[in-house]
Parts: structure tokens; sequence; C-alpha cells
């Protein structure tokens, strides 16, 4: 950052708008912003910062929660590659934050603002939001109903492992077989269903051992009554990784589809975010749209620095640039003559940055080229 503006201490109240943003590239754009130096620029960001705090004191804010960057996952997949579960919700719960801006703004429809520009490059998509949030419950689950044909896969699993559960839970029932088991239960090896037999009765229980507990004591054994109803459902669920993994890329494909409209919408929503997050910090520091100029004529009435307890700072007035350019503050020290001067300068740049500031009605702030500050003993 500049160092004049860094003294002045604007990176501050650029940290302060980050605060209000609610997704990180909003957040960055927030702390990179930089004073503009044309007048029509700045403006246009003052008056799209006043139309956001009008929207917010008739409608209250719009809700940002669930933005984020999906950029490069839909660059991927608009290549023609297989997305994550993860990856994949992260776009739904995007499309879901982009679908509740679209429906906050019309609900507001009928009132014109300098904000339209944004709200109207937002296209909100409900089908492929829906489809992948119908088709996949969490970054480990993909929904029975996300076809058919998974549906039909998973419904077989269920009969087989029912199957063999019923054989298993009649052999640890047998007063033949109780003898020389471990426990009675019905456990898994290798995502085969096995039973726990004493190690030094192995021989009285016909099928494969697949494990041998850590003392040694229990081997673990898949009773040759299910090894084939094991091995179905070892069949079934490489079907399942199969189409499970055919669902993925045809979502993949069909979010691929609207990559670009995705991301421009995510571009203008994340501008969104910085216009509302600067006007929330408006509504927190009671500020105010100044008059603007180029004629560098300042007219600061009751300003306050809005890095000082609002209990504690003392509002002034400061004039330059109209009946005097040059303007020397003298009086003892600790009497404010530094906050002044940084009252001044910073005001100044935050306005240059489309910001609201901290001044009564009809304040009047000039728009330069540069803005220089040496504070040599380095005051706060």
């Amino acid at each position: 950052m500049n160092k004049n503006h860094k003294t002045l201490e604007l990176d501050l109240i650029l940290e302060k708008l980050a605060a209000e943003c609610s997704c990180d590239d909003a957040k960055d754009l927030a702390r990179g912003l930089k004073p503009a130096c044309d007048m029509a620029e700045v403006e246009m960001l003052l008056q799209q910062t006043e139309d956001a705090f009008s929207l917010l004191a008739r409608f209250g804010g719009p809700s940002f929660s669930g933005l984020k960057n999906v950029n490069n996952s839909l660059h991927r997949a608009a290549a023609g590659g297989s997305l994550n579960p993860k990856e994949l919700l992260d776009i739904a719960y995007c499309l879901r934050a982009l679908r509740t801006l679209d429906e906050w703004r019309n609900h507001s429809s009928g009132v014109k603002t300098s904000l339209d520009f944004f709200f109207e490059g937002i296209t909100s998509n409900k089908y492929l939001e829906t489809k992948i949030l119908s088709c996949i419950v969490s970054e480990e689950e993909i929904a029975d109903k996300a076809s058919d044909t998974l549906f039909d896969i998973r419904k077989k699993i269920r009969s087989k492992e029912n199957s063999i559960r019923e054989k298993l839970d009649s052999l640890i029932h047998s007063s033949h077989y109780q003898q020389f088991l471990q426990e009675a239960i019905i456990t898994q090896r290798n995502g085969r269903f096995v039973v726990p037999v004493k190690a030094e009765c192995r021989g009285n229980v016909p099928g494969l051992v697949h494990d041998t507990s850590s003392t040694g004591a229990t081997v673990f054994i898949e009773p040759a009554s299910v090894v084939d109803a094991n091995n179905d459902i070892k069949v079934l669920q490489g079907k399942e990784r199969d189409e499970i993994m055919r669902i993925l890329y045809e979502l993949s494909a069909e979010a691929g589809d609207f990559a670009e409209s995705i991301k421009h919408s995510y571009e203008s929503a994340i501008r969104l975010n910085l216009i509302f997050a600067k006007a929330h910090l408006a509504y927190k520091m009671k500020a105010t749209k100044p008059i603007l100029n180029n004629e560098g004529i300042i007219c600061l009435k009751k300003a306050r620095h809005p890095l000082i307890d609002p209990k504690k700072v003392v509002a002034t007035d400061i004039a330059l640039g109209d009946e005097y350019d040059t303007l020397v503050i003298t009086g003892p020290n600790t009497g404010g003559k530094t906050v002044s001067l940084k009252t001044l300068g910073l005001l100044t740049l935050m306005t240059m940055c489309g910001l609201l500031i901290p001044v009564a009605d009809r304040s009047r702030v000039s728009v330069f080229n540069n803005i220089l500050v040496d504070i040599g003993d380095e005051q706060s």
C-alpha cells in the first residue's frame, strides 16, 4: 500500500471493510481497494454505496452466505474432468447463494438503482442446484435415488446382506456352533461378513479365515455357507462404484456446460458483497455521502475520525481550498492537531474509495491526484 495512505491508516479502514464481507474474494477486493482519482468514477462508487445503504434501510440486507469461489472446479468440469462430491456440493451451495440474491432483488425490483447492472449479471440455476443436491447427500454419500440403476444395485446389496445375516444369525445361535465361537456376534473383515471363532476350534467351523485378533485367541471366519453371497455383494459393490462414478461424471459435465454463466454470476455477486459491505460500514459509522468536486475544495462538517471510539471522538469542522488553500493548525500537545490532519486525509481517501464518511450532511470533499502526508513522529 502507498506509504502515505498507510500513514493515514487507510489500511485499517479497509480491514474493517473486509470484516463486513461474507466471502473471501470480496474480503480480498476490500483489502485491495485503491482511491480513484477520476471524479466521475468516485461519484459512481459513492452512488453505488448510497444505493446499497438505501436498500438496506428499506428491505434489509441480502444474504451472501454460501458464496464460494468454484472457478477451478468449473474449469476442470468444462474441460471434461470429473468432480468429487465435495466440489459438486460447493457448486450447488454457490448456486443456492446466487439464487437467494436473485430472489432478494426480485423482492425489491420496484426500486431502480445503480446496482441493477450487478444484479442483472446474476443468473440463478435452480435446475443444476436441485439436481446436485438431490443426488449428493454429503461429501461421503450419494443418494440412492441419484439414478434408477444405483437404487436397484443398492436394493440388491441390502437383500444379499439381509440373507447373509439371517444365515449367520442362525449359525451363531446354533447349539452345535456356539461352543466354538468366541462371541455370538456377526462382524465384518475386509468388507465380508464373518464370525469370531476360538483359535483352537477353527477346524470346527468350515470357511475362510480373514483375520486374527491381536492376541491370537480369535480367528474371524467367513462360513462356507455365505461365501457365494459375500462374493455377490463384492460384485454388486463394484457396480455401485462404477455407477457412482458415472453419476459424478454426468453431474460434472452439466456443471461444465454452465461454467461461464456461474463464473460471471459469481463475479457480480462478490462485487455486490463488497458494495453492501461498504453500506454496512457506513451504517456503523453513521456516515453520509459528501458533495464531490475536483477543485480542491474541502468543507467537512462535524467530521469524526472513524478509528477513534465514537464515545470519545471530538467532532471537528475543517475547511480548505475555498477562501484559502493553506491551513496552519496550532495548539498544545495532545490537543488534537494530528487527529485533525489525519481526519482530513483519511476521510478524503475513504471518499475516493467509494466509502461514505462520518460527517454531517452537505459536507464537501475534493478528488485529488495525490494525497501526501509527513507526520515525522508517527503520531496516531
